[in-house]
């Protein structure tokens, strides 16, 4: 068991609650840096007709929205159930989280570790940790049943 079963346990709830609502079935919890929830959420692109509106995204406005500091959220965790794409990695970065755990990796568009390591690179001016493959086995299986009844 890691440390972050419990914040990955309730990303993955928001991700399937976004998959009863015909999104990708993606969550995402922004921790303080006490480790309290700041923020839950899915994805919400079908919903609200945003192709920004990845669990990323939406999480990370909520939590500014909570701490009332502006758009800092030096010290935060960001923990996602899938590997950011490019667009929330560079979300990531400009908020100054501090850490990114996801768990599965994403072959197809992840900017994290898969297609390319955006959060690590040392040209940036900031760079988070990254822990990865966290209750991984959960989070394909929620992502891969959405897809397969898709598919059906």
């Amino acid at each position: 068991m890691s440390r972050w079963d419990d914040a990955m346990r309730l990303a993955l709830d928001r991700g399937v609650r976004a998959g009863e609502q015909g999104d990708v079935p993606v969550g995402a919890v922004v921790l303080s840096p006490e480790r309290d929830v700041l923020a839950a959420a899915g994805n919400e692109r079908e919903l609200t007709g945003d192709p920004t509106a990845h669990a990323e995204i939406v999480a990370i406005r909520q939590a500014c929205r909570v701490l009332d500091d502006g758009w800092r959220l030096e010290g935060c965790t960001l923990v996602v159930t899938l590997e950011p794409c490019v667009m929330c990695a560079g979300a990531i970065v400009a908020a100054r989280i501090a850490r990114v755990v996801f768990g599965a990796f994403d072959p197809k568009a992840g900017a994290v570790a898969s297609n390319w390591d955006l959060l690590r690179d040392p040209r940036l001016v900031h760079r988070p940790v990254v822990v990865s493959g966290v209750l991984a086995a959960e989070a394909e299986a929620g992502l891969r049943d959405f897809f397969e009844r898709r598919r059906d």
